[in-house]
């Protein structure tokens, strides 16, 4: 496969991609204690998935707020801003471009992971049902919890969020990222914002799309101010089903998702911002995203267009020369497989991916997956 169109150079924004794949953001949940410092155990993971064209960060919260499991990274300290920094110096030493996904979960979390304790902040005092915080119980061992309800942030809170973005991806340059991803995705709080069934208030920020869009919007012109919107990505997660409840928190289904999703692409274009990544339903039998919908995002968005979700590299192939995106990413895949890229395009067999491993720990199940050797 190495005349895959997924292993050509690609212009994004300021940057010129060596290929089309994509590491997108994943929460692992190593993160240096107290503090939430990324570390150079991090360091060497990033680096050795540099050979992506493109690479994203896992999320890292825009203020302690914004946590939502134990031991995922932060980038509003100055102690943050170092532990980036050895991070995005390895991945640039490859040569490798990776921006900062900027995350704050909203309800999505517990008063153990809160500031003094304090109820989670959110659009409107409900409580998320289909969705668990992660906090610590003892030192390197968790669990999940069901969130409290939470706090409705009023008007001036909202604003001083958009703030706290923009300080936020001011931060993510300065530790040396190339750019930064707001995270609009998976039921957390730009997604709750936007969402009908989350957000129930009556000022600005409620009510119609337009106003419940509003949050996003004010949160993409001032990050494109403070940085340019060409080092400015946006994650959405829409889904089209709603038929297995448990797995509704991962787009917070609209009633007409189409429309609400359109709506919010039109808000990324009109700021000129460099792509939208699309995360997809990834469990067993998830609903498929209709056509009609990458044709009328491709129609409106004049960016590059990110697609992940169970793909296969044949599968990502024919969605880019069908032109309907321009990048494809892989999540479990490159847990597994350090070396992707290669092993795509040369049709080497994948590791198997461990569970173990998986969200918190040491290098196991994390950096000691090996590269391909023939």
């Amino acid at each position: 496969m190495t005349d895959n169109v997924l292993n050509t150079p690609l212009q994004l924004g300021r940057h010129t991609l060596s290929n089309r794949i994509v590491l997108p953001p994943l929460t692992r949940q190593r993160s240096a204690q107290p503090g939430d410092i990324a570390t150079d155990l991090m360091a060497e993971y990033y680096r050795q998935r540099a050979s992506a064209g493109f690479m994203v960060s896992e999320g890292t919260q825009i203020e302690p707020r914004g946590q939502g499991y134990a031991w995922t990274p932060g980038i509003y300290t100055p102690a943050q801003i170092e532990g980036w920094r050895q991070v995005t110096d390895a991945v640039h030493a490859e040569g490798g471009v990776i921006f900062a996904q900027l995350w704050h979960v909203g309800r999505v979390s517990h008063h153990d992971l809160q500031p003094d304790g304090a109820a989670p902040v959110a659009p409107s005092a409900i409580q998320p049902q289909q969705v668990k915080a992660f906090i610590e119980t003892a030192p390197g061992a968790g669990e999940l919890v069901q969130p409290p309800v939470p706090r409705a942030l009023s008007t001036q809170e909202v604003k001083d969020l958009v703030g706290l973005y923009a300080q936020a991806a001011r931060n993510a340059i300065a530790a040396g990222f190339d750019g930064v991803e707001i995270h609009s995705a998976n039921g957390y709080l730009v997604n709750q914002f936007i969402s009908a069934h989350a957000n129930q208030r009556e000022d600005e920020y409620g009510g119609s799309l337009h106003n419940r869009l509003g949050f996003l919007r004010e949160i993409v012109e001032a990050v494109s101010a403070a940085i340019g919107p060409q080092r400015l990505g946006v994650r959405f997660s829409p889904l089209f089903s709603g038929t297995d409840q448990d797995r509704v928190y991962i787009g917070l289904v609209e009633e007409d998702p189409h429309h609400t999703y359109i709506e919010a692409v039109n808000v990324l274009e009109a700021a000129g911002i460099a792509y939208l990544s699309i995360a997809e339903a990834d469990w067993d039998n998830a609903p498929e995203l209709p056509d009609t919908f990458r044709r009328a995002v491709r129609e409106r968005f004049s960016g590059r267009i990110i697609y992940a979700g169970r793909y296969t590299a044949e599968r990502g192939e024919k969605l880019v020369q069908a032109g309907l995106a321009d990048l494809i990413a892989f999540g479990r895949p490159f847990i597994a497989n350090p070396d992707l890229p290669q092993r795509l395009f040369n049709g080497w067999p994948l590791n198997p991916l461990r569970v173990e491993g998986m969200y918190g720990g040491s290098e196991q199940g994390y950096t000691d997956y090996p590269t391909y050797q023939s």
